[in-house]
Parts: C-alpha cells; sequence; structure tokens
C-alpha cells in the first residue's frame, strides 16, 4: 500500500469520526419534547450521530489492522465502469418526463405504465407490450396498497371509472 494512500485512510477515518462527534455535540443540545411517545426531534440526529461515530470507529480499527479491505481497484472496467449510453439516459429521461406530464391529468396508474415502459426500453427491452403489461400490474397492485390500505390519496385519472371509488 502507497504511503498517499494510507494517509488517505488515516485522514478519512479520523475525519468521519470527528464528524461523529460534532454531530452528537449538537444533537445533544436539541430539545427534548417528543410528548407522551418521547420521540422528538432529537432522536434521528441522535441516531445518524451515533452512525457516525461508529463508522468513524470501524474505519479506524480498519487503518490500524492493515488498511482498510477491499479497496476500490484503479482499473475503470474492473471497478464496473462502462460508457455513457446517450440513448439510454434519453429513454429513462423520457420516462420520467411522461411521469411528470401524465400523473395530474392521466392519473398514477397510467403515468406509471409510461414510466416504466420507457425505462424498460431504456435498459434495452424491445418488448414494450409486455413491458406495458408488466408495469401495469406493478402499478396498480402500488396504487391500490397505497389508497387502500395507507389511505394516501393518490391521482386515479382516466382510470377512475374502472378502479371505482379509490384514488383522488
Amino acid at each position: 500500500m502507497s504511503p498517499g494512500r494510507r494517509r488517505a485512510e488515516w485522514v478519512i477515518s479520523v475525519g468521519v469520526l470527528l464528524l461523529g462527534c460534532a454531530a452528537t455535540w449538537v444533537a445533544l443540545q436539541l430539545p427534548d419534547g417528543g410528548g407522551y411517545a418521547r420521540v422528538g426531534p432529537n432522536v434521528i440526529p441522535r441516531v445518524v450521530a451515533g452512525g457516525l461515530v461508529l463508522m468513524g470507529l470501524w474505519l479506524l480499527a480498519e487503518v490500524l489492522t492493515g488498511g482498510w479491505r477491499a479497496a476500490v481497484p484503479d482499473d475503470p472496467a474492473a471497478r464496473g465502469e462502462h460508457a455513457f449510453h446517450g440513448r439510454a439516459f434519453v429513454w429513462v429521461a423520457a420516462g420520467l418526463l411522461a411521469q411528470m406530464l401524465l400523473i395530474g391529468h392521466a392519473g398514477f396508474v397510467v403515468a406509471g405504465v409510461a414510466l416504466f415502459t420507457l425505462v424498460a426500453r431504456g435498459f434495452g427491452s424491445r418488448r414494450p407490450l409486455r413491458d406495458a403489461a408488466a408495469g401495469t400490474l406493478m402499478t396498480v397492485a402500488v396504487f391500490l396498497f397505497f389508497v387502500r390500505f395507507l389511505n394516501v390519496g393518490l391521482p386515479a385519472g382516466w382510470l377512475r371509472p374502472v378502479l371505482g371509488g379509490a384514488g383522488l
């Protein structure tokens, strides 16, 4: 292991530990005010601060016992990097745009099917009917789960007659 890499591991490990200690100090300054459930605005910051301290200690222990394990290789191919695929990016971006444009008027299910189908195309699928059918099954299941079980109002849109009273 090169001296520069060893020094970088030390700096990062100590930095994460110090960040965790600082976050712990700030989190302990937050007021307790959780009511009867005793969960207030200080719980999550304390959990995150504790996690940072634990991660800093873990990284420091790795450095002290020979360096970080499973280091990232220097070769881009060994890291799994690949070239940018412009067409795939355009298909996925089109799916996100379709989702944003359709969800308000066409509804959650129609927008979700459009998103699923276009993203599947971006990932190389050449079977849009199969993708639309799979997207329909998944988005209807998600829609009904949120609307019926979690009581979250999602827009039914064009499928309101089919979905009955479910959704907004």
